[in-house]
């Protein structure tokens, strides 16, 4: 029995809701994907220029990114390019006009995930922002949808059922289920769980607290998990599913 660790080299686990940083230089369509990504539960900040932008992704502010290509400072091809040539795997979704053929097929032969064509509708960008979530998750050696049992995780759309049932939880709540989904099979200890859900060694009775508010949402007996099993002294563990 081990504990679980992550690889010095593997993608960090945000916790919380997906932030996405729209950078466009058009007041009207910052406001539109303002109020249409916040709409869905998404933290939306801002950039009208390349500069603010790659400051931002410096400063790790974001977990997606939805890109104009015609900026007034730098390239959006150029920030594309600059991102894939230092590695940094962060989804991108291009927006482009119709006339701009040429500069979309070159954003996406530089690494950009997807775009979507000016005028455009806040469905289909929300499902190419699903679908750009999925494939980095499955990059990362995440599964998009983490199935064990009677329950059912989905980790784009953050919805959690259980005997068919829609579940509701806490933000912190979700933290820690999704860090057990992560690591389904292995021994996650107390310790690691407080510092990747609290950032540092708290009270071990916080974590005892939501674990058991998880338990009386998912398991059918709370007496005995089938779901989050105990490992005595050490910490917890998720039940994998029946592929892992």
């Amino acid at each position: 029995m081990t504990e679980a660790t992550l690889p010095a080299n593997a993608p960090h686990l945000h916790m919380g809701p997906m932030r996405v940083l729209v950078v466009d230089d058009e007041p009207a369509i910052l406001r539109f994907l303002r109020s249409g990504l916040a709409s869905q539960g998404y933290v939306v900040s801002e950039a009208a220029t390349g500069a603010a932008a790659l400051e931002a992704i410096r400063r790790k502010s974001a977990d997606l990114i939805v890109l104009d290509l015609g900026l007034p400072d730098i390239d959006g091809l150029d920030i594309v390019r600059q991102l894939r040539e230092a590695g940094d795997t962060i989804p991108i979704i291009i927006l482009s006009s119709r006339e701009n053929e040429g500069a979309k097929v070159a954003a996406l032969d530089l690494g950009a995930d997807d775009y979507v064509t000016k005028p455009f509708g806040i469905d289909e960008l929300l499902a190419r922002i699903r679908a750009a979530q999925r494939h980095r998750l499955q990059q990362a050696g995440e599964r998009p949808i983490f199935r064990s049992g009677d329950l059912t995780v989905d980790l784009v759309r953050r919805i959690v059922t259980v005997r068919g049932a829609e579940k509701k939880f806490s933000p912190r709540e979700y933290d820690i289920l999704r860090l057990l989904v992560a690591h389904a099979g292995k021994v996650l200890t107390h310790r690691f769980l407080q510092r990747e859900v609290w950032g540092a060694d708290v009270d071990v009775q916080y974590l005892r607290i939501y674990i058991r508010a998880l338990r009386q949402k998912i398991e059918a007996d709370t007496e005995r998990p089938q779901h989050i099993l105990t490992e005595t002294g050490v910490g917890y563990r998720l039940k994998a599913g029946p592929d892992g």
